[in-house]
Parts: structure tokens; C-alpha cells; sequence
């Protein structure tokens, strides 16, 4: 398969990348720390709206993706400035608990919401946590996603370390994968999973404060995957 040309939009305030698919344009527009915005089919898609990030001039959800309960993704006041009459909200039982109308899916169920496939898959640590025997993110609570758009697949990690979920995906055309201490995993940890899975594109995101040349390096001379650095802070 020949991959299209990603172009990145110019003379907006929000930068965006283009990909073509097989159902017209998908625009990725980074927009802060683990925020991010899909527009796909005349559909404005919000992945972890957090007020911390600018989204002036940005349109009002269609459907909002929600990966866990931490502030950073599930921030209830930007929930609400988004969405709109008609909203969708997709997010982990966690998450619903205090969310209204948000609708659940859990790891490993796949659904379709609003005509977008969507499979929602674990994210949780392996050994980082508060203290011995806790963990930052238990095995369950939050969903990483891989959305189906067109013929591309988009997979968010949620937060993460380098799990054997994500080491098994298959046919990802671009992902979103989180790198920082102590809550997730070090830039190395997340390019043995990156190296492990494949995905054509990989946006690194989520990582303030990580020496980001290191994933970078890590992850150049493997064959078929290209990083896209953007600007998320």
C-alpha cells in the first residue's frame, strides 16, 4: 500500500495534518498534552478535551472520546463548553459514573457510535503506581481506543505503559501513543511498543516533560513507520 501525503493545514491558528482516506479527509488537529481533534465525515471528534488547551475557534464536539478518570482526560467543565446538542460521549463505566449520557464501552468491545467503529482497548501500568502494590492506572478502569475511519485506523493509547494489548495491534495507520514518568512509561518503553505493533504513523503525544529525540531514535530505523512531531505544548 502507498501512504498518502500527510500536508499540514497553514494560516490557522491550529495546525493540522491531512490524511485522505477512502471516505474523504480526515483532519488531526494537536491541540494540548494528551488533547487532540479528529474531523472525519463532517464530524468534529474530541479526544480528552482539557481546558488547559486553546480551543478557540475549534467547533463544538459531534463526539467526544474520554480514555480515564484523571483531570487531564476527563475534565467535566470542557466536556460540557463542547458539547452540543446531539453529543456523543464514549468512555469507560469509570468515566460514565460522572459524566451524563455518556455512553460505555469496555476493553476489548468493539461498537459503533454515530457510524464510527470504535475498539476500546486496555490501558493500565504494569509496575508504576503511588506506592508498592497500587498502580497510577488499574487494568479496566480506562480504555485506550482504535477508531475506524474510512479505510484507516486510528489508535489512542490512553495512558499506558507498553502492554501486550498494544504490542498485539494489527493494521494501525496512525497512533497516538503517551510517553512520560511516572504516570505512563519512558520514551524507550513506548518505542519497544511502538517497534513491537507498527503503525504507519505515529504521533508521539502526552510526553512533557520526556526527552522526546529519544523515542525519536528508537524508532527511525524501523521499516514503515513514520514519526510526526507536533506541537502540543
Amino acid at each position: 500500500m502507498i501512504w498518502p501525503e500527510i500536508t499540514s493545514a497553514q494560516g490557522t491558528s491550529h495546525p493540522s495534518d491531512v490524511v485522505q482516506t477512502s471516505n474523504g479527509e480526515l483532519r488531526i488537529t494537536p491541540i494540548f498534552h494528551g488533547s487532540f481533534m479528529l474531523q472525519f465525515d463532517g464530524k468534529a471528534i474530541h479526544v480528552d478535551p482539557w481546558r488547559e488547551g486553546n480551543y478557540s475557534g475549534l467547533p463544538q464536539a459531534d463526539m467526544i472520546l474520554v480514555t480515564d478518570i484523571h483531570d487531564d482526560h476527563q475534565d467535566n467543565v470542557m466536556i460540557n463548553r463542547l458539547k452540543k446538542p446531539g453529543t456523543i460521549i464514549v468512555a469507560p463505566q469509570a468515566v460514565a459514573q460522572t459524566v451524563d449520557g455518556a455512553q460505555t464501552i469496555s476493553n476489548g468491545e468493539k461498537k459503533s457510535f454515530g457510524g464510527i467503529e470504535i475498539e476500546a482497548v486496555a490501558m493500565y501500568n504494569l509496575v508504576r503506581g503511588p506506592e508498592a502494590g497500587k498502580f497510577f492506572h488499574d487494568k479496566g478502569r480506562g480504555n485506550g481506543y482504535v477508531l475506524t475511519l474510512g479505510d484507516k485506523r486510528v489508535y489512542v493509547s490512553g495512558d499506558t505503559e507498553c502492554t501486550l494489548e498494544m504490542k498485539a495491534l494489527q493494521n494501525i495507520d496512525i497512533a497516538f501513543v503517551v510517553m512520560n514518568l511516572p504516570y505512563t512509561m519512558p520514551p524507550a518503553e513506548a518505542a519497544t511498543c511502538v517497534n513491537a505493533f507498527r503503525p504507519k504513523v505515529i504521533y508521539p503525544f502526552h510526553f512533557r516533560g520526556s526527552e522526546i529525540q529519544e523515542f525519536t531514535d528508537a524508532v527511525k530505523g524501523t521499516p514503515g513507520v513514520e514519526v510526526r512531531l507536533r506541537k502540543w505544548y
